[in-house]
């Protein structure tokens, strides 16, 4: 794990590192191949093979989509249970294997012209990618740390859209050449073989649960994987968002040919230009993710990518809400008309925030769920995708049969999104906590962390720091991977606004013995609770706001708290705050100094960890004294 990303810690250094660059290339040919093929069937259906009625040719090309899919709900239990059971490098081989055997039905496929033969390589295709699944998502936290997932995932999800994208275009595009059902043959065999000798370079990852006895039935084997989900509210919601996101992008780009012809008047290549926009538009969201994330998976991003989705979505409609006055425009006179550049920016935007909402997604159920079950989660995940695209499918026929518009029934799907969100806020307010806490401390600074790797990824520990401002503990608690329950002045916790977001970090309110002894003695019971129940605690051992800028002796509670449970101590300082408007610099004065300057330079500083059993108070005042220096 110490194979470094590349300079200045960039996901693109990952592309560079043995442990992510082959199974990245893999992945992505993979998805690449499995859409050249399905567009070159698609138009072959539609266009290419002779004989077939209008009514056959509809009926095929709906039929292929539902064969694609059907695996994901027949296979995605098994295809968990083996990723889970089984080394998954020598899996992810295994897999490519079956897809170069595939490949070569295709090609077959192909030249007889056999339709049925097709569909039935387009079934196995799917089986393929049911397979790959939970091995693609699993495998990333154990080649990855926990400051590059987020970068990861970001490239799997960018590079994903881009080789539909591709493979779309190429199928679509070969198949139309003469002799193009040949070509289509020779390029799916040809990448088949490229992926296949990628996946030979991928590391050993070894199996998450290599003593799990194989359940075959499918049905109680979904049940249980949903259950798995149960056990964990925060994953199985984030589960059911992605699932959501699936539903809101099948919803969009299903009506995408149809929308265009009849709403925009545009032909082929309009289609094309607006799913190539739409694609970019998820492969630079997903990008952004990490820069603004901070190398951390920062599921505040989740609520602003869902604020997106709906406001674009419903600008969408207002952008082309009618019918079309041009017929069949080729994509320069579609550009040419200028009211048309709203619907490619909104298009781009809503995949821009479809890449902020996805990626913290994938990431935090990756970091969130049992190793032993991972891959069970994630194929739970895939199997509910799939549903949801299946009743996206059937909700728009039933809403285009009541009389909606193509465009209404767009901007019904973005009013959706909004009320869907509000509905998983409510039921996981972390979300949306975790949001205005990104939103405050983006707006006011820009936060330099170092040393915070050191935290302890699992277990109890203590992270206590120099206490400068109202906001520290948003600031330090942003910026931790973990969620931290700080222990806090009662006055603090209680200040409006602020305190949906203590409440909702489930803070720790705490008051002196004068004030209020039995707020006190709660205080320290809930303190032992977390720590025995391996969270991260987090303490301003001052206790109470620096009047002066200086550090202040540090108190004996945290000498208290260790005795009862010694668990390691993380010190940290943070810098640049004193000058903040949140700080006591100006309180003499009767009002509060805005920063010099906004998005202002702070700095948070984390040290190792002490062992917290002979720990003393005037010894972590040291140590955090040496972490601030001078910077107050």
């Amino acid at each position: 794990m110490s194979e470094s990303t590349g300079t200045g810690h960039s996901q693109f250094g990952l592309l560079k590192a043995r442990r992510f660059a082959p199974f990245f290339w893999t992945q992505a040919l993979g998805a690449f191949n499995d859409n050249v093929f399905k567009n070159a069937l698609i138009i072959l259906v539609t266009f290419g093979i002779a004989g077939l009625s209008e009514g056959q040719r509809a009926l095929y090309v709906n039929l292929a989509a539902g064969l694609f899919i059907l695996p994901f709900f027949l296979f995605s239990a098994f295809a968990g249970q083996l990723a889970e059971k089984y080394e998954k490098s020598r899996l992810i081989c295994g897999i490519k294997l079956l897809e170069l055997g595939i490949a070569v039905l295709a090609a077959v496929g192909l030249a007889m012209q056999s339709v049925g033969f097709l569909l039935a390589v387009l079934f196995l295709l799917g089986l393929q990618a049911t397979l790959f699944g939970p091995v693609k998502y699993a495998i990333l936290p154990q080649h990855l740390r926990a400051d590059e997932l987020v970068g990861g995932n970001a490239l799997v999800e960018a590079a994903t859209f881009l080789a539909i994208l591709l493979g779309t275009m190429l199928g679509g595009w070969l198949v139309a050449q003469p002799g193009g059902a040949h070509w289509v043959g020779g390029t799916v065999i040809a990448v088949a073989v490229i992926g296949y000798l990628s996946s030979r370079a991928v590391p050993l990852a070894p199996a998450a649960a290599p003593e799990l006895l194989m359940r075959w039935n499918p049905i109680t084997e979904t049940v249980r994987n949903i259950a798995f989900m149960r056990g964990n509210r925060t994953v199985f919601l984030s589960v059911l968002g992605i699932s959501w996101f699936w539903f809101y992008g099948a919803m969009f780009l299903s009506q995408l040919p149809a929308y265009t012809k009849t709403t925009l008047g545009g032909g082929e290549e309009v289609v094309t230009l607006l799913l190539t926009v739409f694609s970019l538009g998820i492969g630079l969201g997903s990008l952004l993710c990490e820069r603004l994330s901070g190398h951390k998976v920062e599921i505040g991003l989740v609520p602003l990518g869902s604020i997106g989705l709906t406001v674009f979505g419903v600008d969408l409609y207002f952008a082309a809400p009618g019918v079309a006055e041009g017929v069949a425009l080729d994509a320069k006179a579609f550009i040419a008309q200028v009211g048309n550049h709203r619907v490619l920016w909104d298009l781009l935007l809503i995949g821009v925030f479809g890449g902020f909402y996805i990626v913290p997604l994938y990431a935090l159920i990756q970091t969130r769920s049992e190793a032993s079950h991972r891959s069970r989660i994630i194929a739970g995940n895939n199997i509910l995708n799939a549903a949801f695209m299946v009743v996206a499918a059937a909700l728009a026929i039933a809403f285009l049969k009541a009389g909606l518009s193509i465009p209404q029934l767009l901007l019904v799907t973005a009013l959706m999104n909004a009320a869907v969100a509000v509905f998983i806020y409510s039921l996981v307010p972390e979300f949306l906590m975790r949001f205005l806490v990104w939103l405050l401390i983006h707006t006011l600074y820009r936060i330099r962390a170092e040393g915070l790797e050191k935290i302890p990824d699992e277990g109890a520990v203590i992270v206590a720091g120099n206490h400068v401002s109202f906001v520290d503990a948003l600031i330090v608690g942003g910026s931790i991977r973990r969620p931290v329950r700080f222990v806090m002045y009662h006055k603090i916790f209680k200040i409006p606004v602020l305190n949906f977001i203590f409440r909702t970090a489930r803070a720790i309110p705490i008051a002196p013995a004068k004030e209020d002894e039995a707020l006190l003695k709660q205080a320290y019971e809930d303190i032992d609770a977390a720590l025995k129940n391996g969270e991260v605690v987090g303490l301003f051992p001052e206790g109470g706001l620096t009047p002066d800028g200086d550090i202040q002796e540090f108190k004996a509670g945290i000498e208290r708290i260790l005795a009862r449970t010694p668990v390691p101590v993380v010190p940290f300082a943070l810098r640049g705050l004193w000058e903040s408007m949140w700080s006591r610099r100006d309180s003499r004065l009767r009002r509060m100094r805005l920063p010099r300057r906004l998005r202002a330079r702070i700095e948070l500083i984390a040290d190792a960890p002490v062992a917290g059993d002979t720990l003393k108070a005037a010894e972590l005042q040291q140590r955090v004294s040496a972490l601030r220096g001078d910077s107050a």
